[in-house]
């Protein structure tokens, strides 16, 4: 259960840059009347959805809204049944070296002996190609990635003496390493605690200040309401999208939620399961705090 509340407010320059990127940017994603889903069952009908360059977009909606298969689709993981889609100027998949995807589904063998450099690093293997070895380049980048996300002291630790805070640290330095012109995160501060939010929070809006465009889905709508410049609410399809502060309206919400909202004076109260998730592909399993919790 949360409650929607607006924590920290944007600033004016948050505001100022928003609005530049909304005026003067290109698109980044556009999705037209984009159906998919899994089998024979539809996770998203009738998509229309356009998010430019330098935006910090998150995507909120109830449990089985579609949230985690609307970023399969733009990551060209999951091509859809209908409709047309185009990410950074092509179709999706085909400039999968510019996007970093960090699912929570992370199939990782934790008792795998692989340092927290050694995933970082694995951020720069796409750029790499077959034959050259990380160069001084891409060790410097992965550094500053460690840096970035605090764990550059742990970065001979094995990943799996992590905790779940501390291992979606590494996954988006992971991410940040690759120096994507896209980030799509799935869930990137559900179960972390409140500093380790902000952490994150803030390195993600700098990177939408150099342009970088940045879609995550999200449970905490209070975040989504402070912390994000867009947002996206998404049942089966695109309910509303605009301004964070649609996240406070009561009627997107209703719509949204349905049954799941329970207005209590001026706050709304979501009686959802923030642990819960899409409908994930056969043999996908989900992670919270290191521990293994099967999606089907």
């Amino acid at each position: 259960m949360s409650v929607v509340d607006a924590g920290r407010s944007h600033t004016a320059e948050d505001h100022q840059h928003h609005l530049h990127a909304e005026q003067g940017s290109p698109a980044t994603i556009v999705l037209r009347g984009v159906t998919a889903g899994y089998d024979d069952r539809p996770a998203l009908e009738g998509i229309d959805l356009t998010i430019r360059q330098g935006s910090l977009t998150a995507v909120f909606g109830p449990n089985g809204g579609g949230k985690s298969t609307l970023l399969k689709v733009i990551a060209g993981l999951l091509r859809p049944w209908h409709g047309e889609a185009e990410v950074l100027g092509a179709p999706p998949g085909d400039a999968a070296r510019r996007i970093a995807y960090v699912t929570q589904a992370e199939l990782v063998d934790w008792s795998f002996p692989v340092s927290v450099w050694d995933v970082a690093m694995m951020g720069r293997y796409p750029g790499l190609g077959l034959v050259r070895r990380p160069g001084p380049v891409d060790r410097g980048a992965v550094h500053l990635a460690l840096e970035q996300v605090g764990m550059a002291e742990h970065a001979r630790t094995q990943i799996g003496q992590l905790s779940g805070g501390q291992r979606r640290r590494v996954f988006l330095a992971r991410a940040l390493a690759a120096n994507p012109e896209l980030y799509l995160l799935d869930e990137p501060v559900t179960g972390v605690d409140a500093t380790t939010q902000e952490d994150l929070m803030d390195l993600l809006e700098a990177e939408a200040r150099r342009g970088k465009t940045v879609v995550a889905t999200t449970h905490d709508l209070a975040c989504a309401a402070s912390r994000f410049h867009d947002v996206v609410a998404l049942n089966r399809t695109v309910i509303a999208h605009g301004p964070s502060e649609l996240v406070l309206d009561q009627e997107v919400l209703r719509k949204t939620y349905g049954g799941h909202l329970l207005v209590l004076g001026q706050q709304a109260v979501l009686l959802d399961d923030a642990h819960h998730h899409d409908e994930a592909a056969p043999g996908e399993a989900h992670h919270h705090e290191g521990q293994p919790r099967s999606s089907a």
